[in-house]
């Protein structure tokens, strides 16, 4: 079974139960190319398992004519391996928690194009009367042009001081606005769906102080800036998004090939990029975006996104990253590298720790979960206990989600001791299994597991003063109060001063526990779990 226009006629799609395109593509690619309205940047794998299935069942629905045109600015070599060969169908497959696997080909994408090979292209597209969205998921460091006293990166200087060679896909977007500002300022939606808080704003920011410097230096009209600025010709929406599309899973490959299906094949660009015919991910989604589009939309609201104003998204993000979802996560990384664990999904065969992150999220997060009101919290701990951390085709790790933990920790835990602070609550010390979490990390931080072997830790750019605590450490060896109090009183690490609220010395006092030797991290959980404090 060959992924080709052509290659959809084979009679073993079907015999296979593989979901086949319901509508004509062809028409729908003409249409697309006469009139686009749905413009996308950023050719990785959550666009062709998230966005593209949505475009694709609108399209099934009737509910749109047109299909996506995607560009590819990074890594130009993606659409030549992972879009071209295959006529720019793709296969998604949703890898389902029961171990069972849907597989639908994806044919909503009417063109991809390299955007230094398409240039003039991608201009027309963007000037287009008809385009009502531009969306892009391009990765957090793609907004980065700036650092944190506002001075241009080094390698975005040039972006700063010319429009005509923009480095930075930001440069790039500010560019193709300025281009839709000189043909009649028409309206346009900017529409990140990046998985990073508040990020419409960072995208206006970026996009905006590039062209402040364009303007400044007369390469732009002084009403550029009014364009972008009023909300009524160009939005800059907030959104959440979230879905886990890990690497093609070498289980999925393989049974696509004793199915008789070509193109599931990894191949690697030279940016290192992983691409296939085939990407996997999560059943689980969710997209809530803004619903600030001044030349209007598709109605996404018909395949599952919700819209909202701009409070509604802000609550929902801080309900999954401070509550529902991404503590869970960290607690299942810090324990897991303690525990020698190398596959969330086989954490959540361990009864320790799912009691673990019932009790962060049903027992000391939920009370003081910010409530998103479209969606409920306890129904989404639910999905992620029970069908996504334990989800076996996903292959995430606990050494990648210990990344950058040291950043992770004051957003995912400590504006939940915020909420109760603010609630009026000075004394946390009822709190349990989160500062547990704490002590967890400290011992994460020796670099010694429950077994009492050296373990490496995972990149995070504040390890070398958080070891340098721990120099020396030594199980069965008390460590100095005094490097305790240093770390568990820092509230940059941990939202609050963690002694000011009752919770640095029962911080301190599990890591001692947790310390004492080999296997004491496991007993230290079962008897907390089991309620003998």
């Amino acid at each position: 079974m060959k992924l080709t226009l052509e290659g959809l006629k084979d009679p073993s799609y079907e015999q296979q139960g593989y979901l086949l395109p319901r509508f004509d593509i062809e028409a729908m690619r003409t249409r697309t190319t006469e009139a686009p309205t749905w413009l996308h940047f950023g050719a990785g794998n959550i666009l062709r398992a998230f966005p593209c299935v949505l475009a694709q069942k609108l399209l099934e629905q009737g509910a749109v004519d047109t299909g996506m045109i995607v560009v590819e600015s990074y890594d130009e070599e993606i659409i030549d391996k992972a879009f071209a060969p295959f006529d720019n169908l793709c296969l998604a497959v949703s890898l389902k928690s029961d171990g069972t696997v849907e597989k639908r080909v994806v044919a909503s994408v009417a063109q991809a194009l390299g955007y230094h090979t398409h240039t003039a292209r991608v201009e027309e597209i963007f000037t287009a009367d008809s385009l009502q969205m531009v969306s892009m998921t391009i990765t957090e460091k793609g907004y980065s042009v700036m650092d944190a006293q506002g001075i241009p990166h080094p390698a975005f200087a040039g972006d700063f001081e010319s429009m005509d060679a923009p480095v930075s896909i930001m440069a790039l977007l500010t560019r193709l606005l300025y281009l839709r500002y000189q043909n009649g300022a028409k309206p346009i939606a900017m529409v990140s769906l990046d998985n990073c808080s508040h990020n419409g704003t960072i995208l206006q920011s970026s996009i905006q102080a590039i062209a402040a410097a364009w303007v400044k230096k007369g390469l732009a009209e002084p009403g550029f800036l009014d364009y972008l600025t009023h909300g009524n010709r160009v939005s800059f929406t907030w959104s959440m998004i979230d879905k886990i599309t890990p690497r093609p899973s070498e289980e999925v490959m393989a049974l696509l090939r004793l199915e008789g299906f070509e193109g599931a094949e990894v191949v690697v660009t030279g940016k290192n990029t992983y691409v296939s015919g085939m990407v996997n991910a999560e059943e689980c989604e969710y997209l809530v975006i803004e619903d600030n589009f001044p030349n209007g939309r598709p109605p996404l609201e018909k395949v599952g996104v919700i819209f909202g104003n701009r409070d509604t998204v802000d609550r929902v993000e801080k309900m999954k990253v401070c509550t529902c979802l991404n503590p869970l996560h960290t607690a299942l990384a810090i324990f897991g590298c303690l525990l020698g664990y190398t596959k969330i999904s086989d954490e959540m065969k361990d009864a320790a720790l799912v009691g673990l992150v019932r009790q962060i999220g049903y027992g000391e997060g939920l009370p003081v979960v910010v409530d998103p009101k479209i969606m409920d919290a306890r129904q989404f701990i639910d999905e992620v206990v029970e069908k996504r951390l334990p989800n076996p085709f996903v292959p995430d790790t606990p050494q990648r989600i210990a990344c950058d933990t040291s950043k992770k920790i004051p957003v995912r835990f400590g504006e939940t001791l915020k909420a109760y602070i603010d609630r009026g609550q000075e004394d946390l010390s009822f709190l349990t299994f989160i500062p547990l979490v704490f002590a967890g990390y400290a011992r994460y931080l020796t670099g010694v597991n429950d077994e009492g072997e050296s373990f490496t830790l995972s990149p995070d750019p504040n390890l070398p003063v958080l070891t340098s605590l721990f120099a020396g450490f030594a199980l069965g060896t008390p460590t100095d109060p005094a490097k305790l109090h240093a770390l568990f009183s820092r509230e940059d690490l941990f939202g609050v001063d963690l002694y000011r609220y009752g919770l640095g010395k029962k911080a301190e006092d599990m890591f001692a526990e947790m310390s004492r030797g080999v296997g004491c991290i496991r007993t230290v959980l079962e008897r907390y779990l089991q309620g003998d404090k």
